[in-house]
C-alpha cells in the first residue's frame, strides 16, 4: 500500500446539532480538520493539486455541506454540482451521507461547460425512492452565497454560513417561527458566541469522514462489460487509465485485469 495511503488520519469529524431557543434556530457547527486532512492526503495519494482559488472554494463548499447533511434525514444521499462561470470556469462536485458517514469532493477545471450563470444541480436519494433533482441559478462567488442561495430557493427558507478560526464553521438554519431579524443580522462575533449569548440544547450529534471507497475491484465489472469500447486503446496503450468521478482517484487498468473472473486484485 502507498505510503502516503498509510497515513491517512481516516479520523471522524463530529458535527453537533443544536437548536437555539427563542430564535427557533438550527445551528450545525463542526471543526472540520480531519476531512481537509484526509481530502489533502488523498490528492497527494494519487498526484493531483487544486490551485486556488479552486482549492479554497471546494475546501469551503465541502466544509458547508458536510454540515448541511446532518441538518437532513439521515437515510439520504445528497450531491451537490455547481458550474461557474465567477470567480472562474470549473464544476464543483460535493456528495455525502450520514448512512455511509462519508463525504467525497472534487474539481473538473478541464472541459468545463461555460454556464451564463454559476448554477447548482442537486440530487438527493432515498431508499427505494426515485432521486429528487432540481437546478438552481446562483448569485455571489462564495460558497456561503451559493448554500444561502440553495436554502432560499430549495428550501423556502433563510439560512446563515459562518467560517471561524481554526477551521470551524457553522450553519445556521431559520426554522418555523424563528427570529428572522436576529438572523438575518448575525455577524461573526455573534454567531460565534451563540452557545455563551443564547439557550441551546444539542439535539444529537453525527459524525463523517473523507472517504469515497472507490476500489479498482470496483470498478472492474463495469469497464469488463465496456471492453469492447476499449479494444483499440488496450490494443495501442496496453493499459487503461481509469478515473474514479467522484474522488478523482487514478487506476491503472491492464488487459489481463479484464479476463472473466471474480478474482481480487490489490489497488494499484
Amino acid at each position: 500500500m502507498d505510503t502516503v495511503q498509510q497515513e491517512m488520519t481516516d479520523d471522524f469529524v463530529t458535527v453537533e446539532s443544536i437548536f437555539v431557543r427563542q430564535r427557533n434556530c438550527h445551528l450545525l457547527k463542526a471543526q472540520l480538520s480531519p476531512i481537509f486532512t484526509d481530502y489533502y492526503l488523498h490528492l497527494m495519494q494519487h498526484g493531483l493539486r487544486n490551485e486556488d482559488p479552486v482549492d479554497s472554494l471546494l475546501k469551503n463548499l465541502t466544509a458547508y455541506f458536510t454540515l448541511h447533511l446532518v441538518s437532513r434525514p439521515w437515510a439520504e444521499y445528497h450531491a451537490w454540482t455547481i458550474n461557474l462561470r465567477s470567480p472562474l470556469v470549473a464544476n464543483l462536485f460535493v456528495s455525502g451521507s450520514s448512512l455511509t458517514e462519508s463525504v467525497v469532493a472534487r474539481a473538473f477545471t478541464e472541459d468545463v461547460r461555460v454556464p451564463d450563470q454559476n448554477t447548482l444541480f442537486t440530487q438527493m436519494i432515498r431508499d427505494g425512492k426515485n432521486p429528487q433533482t432540481s437546478v438552481i441559478l446562483l448569485h455571489g462567488d462564495t460558497p456561503e452565497t451559493w448554500v444561502e442561495d440553495y436554502y432560499r430557493q430549495s428550501e423556502q427558507r433563510i439560512i446563515r454560513c459562518f467560517e471561524l478560526p481554526d477551521e470551524n464553521f457553522i450553519l445556521i438554519t431559520a426554522q418555523p417561527d424563528a427570529d428572522l431579524d436576529w438572523l438575518q443580522n448575525l455577524t461573526l462575533e455573534d454567531a460565534a458566541a451563540i452557545e455563551k449569548n443564547e439557550e441551546t440544547k444539542v439535539m444529537e450529534t453525527r459524525r463523517l469522514r473523507f472517504h469515497c471507497g472507490c476500489t479498482i475491484d470496483k470498478i472492474l465489472p463495469t469497464i469488463r462489460t465496456m471492453k469492447k469500447d476499449f479494444a483499440d486503446l488496450l490494443s495501442e496503450q496496453g493499459k487503461l487509465d481509469i478515473t474514479c468521478p467522484r474522488c478523482a482517484a487514478q487506476y491503472v487498468v491492464t488487459p489481463d485485469m479484464l479476463q472473466d473472473g471474480p478474482g481480487e486484485r490489490e489497488e494499484e
